[in-house]
C-alpha cells in the first residue's frame, strides 16, 4: 500500500504520448543503517517505441553508462549484480507500466550514493536516463540545531529519522532533558518529493548553566534491535554573568604582586585590566592577569577587570593598598620671630598605614601626637624659652622619618638677678648682666659725675664679654663704700642695657656691706692679737741676747705704734696672689669668679719704725709687709 501511494501520482503521468525519455525519482533520499530503503521511480519513452519482448530495466551505482562500468545494482534479465548488492536489493515497480522503484535492503554506509536506471524497450531502444537519485544512509540521525543558542530565548532543537522503509517505521525519543526548564516535546510527519521523515521537536528556553549541557536524540524500530543515538553539546551564548578577581591586599613597596581575572562567559570575552581610566592590560580569552613588579605608592589604588563579549558587559573591582614607611616630613622654615608672635609650625608626610606625628622641642615632647599625614603645632605669644630646634618626628610600623626647623625668639633685654655692686679691697666692683636677642648692649652711668661708662678710660676698669644672648659687663670703682649721711649706699651706679627691641635701666644694689663691717671688726682683732704675740716674742729673743753676750743689742723700738687695718687674710698662702707689687687690683678669672670673690688680706704698719738692713721696702700705698718663719 505504501508503494502504491507513492506510485499513483507518478503514474497519473503517464498519460501523454508526446514524451520523450524521460523519468521521475527522488533526488535525495535516506535510510538509517542496517534498515532497508525504497526508491520510487516512474519513466517514459518516446510513444512511437512498440516493446516487442517486454521491458527490461537496470540500476547501476555512481554512473549511468554501461561503458564505464558501473557496479550493477539490479538488472531484470539476470541476478548478475555487483557483489555489495547481492540478497539486498528488488525491484518493486512493473517496468511494463512504466515503474522503475527499487528496494534495497540491509543498506550499509557503503551504499550512499547515486543511482541511476536504465531502460531497455528493445532492440536498440535502450537509454541511461542522467537524472539520479542519492542515496544517504545514517548511521545517527539529524538533529536541527539553531546556528545561534542565547541564554535567556525559546530555543528549538528537532531530531529527523527517515522513514522510507515499508516494512519498519522509526520512532524518536530526547535524552537528558531531565535539567532542561518546563521541556515540550511535539513530533510530526514530513514527506517531501516522494520520500518520508519523521522528526520530534523539544522546545525550551536555555540558560547559562546549561552551556555545555549534553542532550540526544535517539531513534529505534520497534520490535528491532536497531537503535541510533546522537548526542549533542548545547553552545549557549550568554553575556558575562561574573567576574572574579583577587580580594582586595596589601603589598609593601618594592615587592611583587599578580592580579588575576577571570569571566564566566559565552563567547570568551575580551577582558581589560583598568587602572582608573587607563587601560593597562587586555586579551580575548577567559581569564587574565596582570602582573607588578617593584610595586611603588603610585601603583595603589582601584583596579577593574571589565569583560565583553558582545552579549554584555561586567566588571568587578579590587583596591591594591602600598605599604610603606613614611616619607621625610616636610616642615617650615627655619624662622626667626619677636616675642609675642603667634605661629603654626605645619609637618606633612606620607606613608602607609597613615603614620603618628609627634613634634618635640629639643628632645622633648612639644605637642600632641596625632594620626595622619598632617600635623599643625601652634604656638601662641611665644616666650623666649621657646626659642630651640623643634623634630617632627613620623613613624609607622614599616619605619620612621623625621625633619627638623629652628626658631629663634627676639625680645628686648632683661635684667639677670646677678647684677650688683660688691665691696673689694680696691673699693666697689659693679657687675651687670643682661639676656636678650639681638644680644643687648649695656653701659654704666654715674648720676652724681653725670658720666656713661661704655669704655674703660683713665678712671675706671670697664669689662664686657658677651655669651650666646647673654651680656656681662663690669666695672671697678675705687670708693670705700661707706655710707652717706642719709644712710644710702656710698656708691650710685646705674646700669642700661638695650637692643633693637627695647632699653632698660637700673641702679646696682650694692652687696656684701654688712659682710665687709663684720669682716673689719674681726680683722681688727685679730690684728691686734698677731702684734702683742710679735712684741712679746721680740722682747724675749732681746733679753736672752743680752744675757749671753753681755752687750745688749739695739732693736727697733716700737713706741705706741698705730695700726691701720685695711682686711682680714683668711688664707694666708694666697696672700701674694691676691695682692700685687702696687696694692691694686687685678682680675683674676671669668666674671662669675670675680664677683664672688672675697680679697681677704692683713698688713701691720710701724711709724717711726727703722729698718734694718735688707728688709722689704715700702710699697707705693704706702703699706709696711714683713714675713715670720717659724722654725
Amino acid at each position: 500500500m505504501w508503494c502504491l501511494e507513492l506510485l499513483i501520482p507518478l503514474l497519473l503521468i503517464i498519460s501523454d504520448a508526446n514524451c520523450q525519455w524521460n523519468i521521475w525519482l527522488p533526488r535525495d533520499i535516506s535510510a538509517m543503517t542496517n534498515s532497508c530503503v525504497v526508491i520510487p521511480c516512474s519513466f517514459m519513452y518516446p510513444s512511437g517505441i512498440r516493446p516487442i519482448r517486454g521491458i527490461h530495466g537496470i540500476w547501476y551505482f555512481g554512473q549511468p553508462y554501461p561503458q564505464l562500468f558501473p557496479p550493477v545494482v539490479f538488472k531484470s534479465l539476470t541476478d548478475v549484480v555487483h557483489e555489495s548488492y547481492k540478497g539486498r536489493t528488488k525491484l518493486l515497480g512493473d517496468l511494463n507500466q512504466r515503474n522503475c522503484t527499487l528496494l534495497i535492503g540491509n543498506v550499509g554506509t557503503e551504499h550512499s550514493g547515486r543511482y541511476y536506471f536504465r531502460a531497455d524497450v528493445g532492440g536498440a531502444n535502450k537509454y541511461s536516463y542522467p537524472d539520479f537519485a542519492e542515496l544517504k544512509v545514517l548511521d545517527q540521525p539529524n538533529i536541527d540545531i539553531p546556528e545561534e543558542i542565547v541564554s535567556d530565548e525559546s530555543l528549538e532543537l528537532t531530531c529527523y529519522a527517515p522513514d522510507n522503509c515499508p516494512d519498519m517505521t522509526p520512532e524518536i525519543q530526547w535524552m537528558y532533558t531531565d535539567y532542561l526548564p518546563d521541556p515540550e516535546f511535539s513530533a510530526e510527519y514530513l514527506e517531501e518529493s516522494n520520500t518520508a521523515v519523521i522528526s520530534n521537536t523539544l522546545t525550551f528556553t536555555p540558560r547559562p548553566m546549561h552551556n555545555g549541557q549534553l542532550l540526544g536524540c535517539r531513534v529505534y524500530y520497534p520490535n528491532t534491535t536497531l537503535v541510533y543515538e546522537r548526542l549533542i553539546s548545547l553552545d549557549v551564548k550568554y553575556s558575562p554573568r561574573s567576574v572574579w578577581v583577587n580580594v582586595s591586599s596589601e603589598v609593601m613597596e618594592g615587592s611583587s604582586v599578580t592580579l588575576h581575572c577571570e569571566v564566566d562567559s559565552n563567547p570568551s570575552p575580551r577582558i581589560s585590566w583598568m587602572f582608573g581610566d587607563q587601560e593597562v592590560l587586555w586579551d580575548t580569552a577567559s581569564n587574565i592577569s596582570l602582573s607588578l613588579d617593584d610595586v611603588t605608592p603610585e601603583n595603589e589604588g582601584i583596579y577593574t577587570c571589565v569583560g565583553d563579549n558582545g552579549y554584555g558587559i561586567m566588571n568587578t573591582s579590587l583596591y591594591l593598598a602600598v605599604k610603606y614607611p613614611p616619607r621625610e616630613p616636610v616642615v617650615n622654615d627655619s624662622i626667626t620671630v619677636v616675642e609675642g608672635t603667634s605661629l603654626a609650625l605645619h609637618c606633612n608626610t606620607m606613608g602607609s598605614p597613615a603614620p603618628t606625628l609627634t613634634w618635640l622641642k629639643d628632645g622633648e615632647l612639644a605637642g600632641s601626637i596625632t594620626a595622619g599625614e598632617l600635623s599643625v603645632l601652634e604656638i601662641l605669644d611665644i616666650k623666649p624659652q621657646q626659642t630651640g630646634q623643634y623634630r617632627c618626628l613620623a613613624e609607622n610600623e614599616h619605619g620612621r622619618a623625621s625633619a627638623s626647623l629652628n626658631i629663634t625668639v627676639e625680645y628686648a633685654p632683661v635684667f639677670l638677678e646677678e647684677s650688683k655692686c660688691t665691696v673689694v679691697r680696691e673699693g666697689v666692683q659693679c657687675v651687670c648682666v643682661a639676656v636678650g636677642n639681638p644680644e643687648p648692649t649695656i653701659e654704666f652711668y654715674l648720676p652724681d659725675l653725670n658720666i656713661t661708662i661704655n669704655e674703660t678710660d683713665g678712671r675706671f676698669n670697664f669689662y664686657t664679654h658677651t655669651d650666646g644672648h647673654t651680656s656681662t659687663a663690669m666695672i671697678k670703682l675705687r670708693e670705700k663704700g661707706e655710707r652717706s649721711d642719709n644712710n644710702g649706699p656710698a656708691v650710685n651706679v646705674h646700669c642700661s642695657m638695650y637692643n633693637i627691641y627695647g632699653r632698660e635701666s637700673i641702679l646696682l644694689e650694692l652687696q656684701q656691706e654688712k659682710k665687709y663691717m663684720m669682716a673689719v671688726i674681726v680683722g681688727t682683732i685679730g690684728g691686734v692679737a698677731v702684734i702683742a704675740f710679735i712684741i712679746a716674742a721680740v722682747r724675749y729673743v732681746g733679753q736672752n741676747n743680752k744675757k749671753e753676750n753681755g752687750n745688749p743689742r739695739q732693736d727697733v723700738v716700737l713706741e705706741n705704734p698705730a695700726l691701720y687695718y685695711s682686711a682680714v687674710k683668711k688664707d694666708k698662702q694666697n696672700l701674694r696672689k691676691k695682692v700685687g707689687e702696687d696694692g691694686d687690683y687685678q682680675p683674676v678669672g671669668s666674671m662669675a669668679g670675680l664677683e664672688r670673690q672675697e680679697l681677704n688680706y692683713a698688713s701691720l704698719e710701724f711709724i717711726g719704725a727703722r729698718p734694718r738692713e735688707g728688709a722689704s721696702g715700702r710699697g707705693d700705698d704706702g703699706s709696711n709687709y714683713t714675713e715670720i718663719k717659724a722654725k
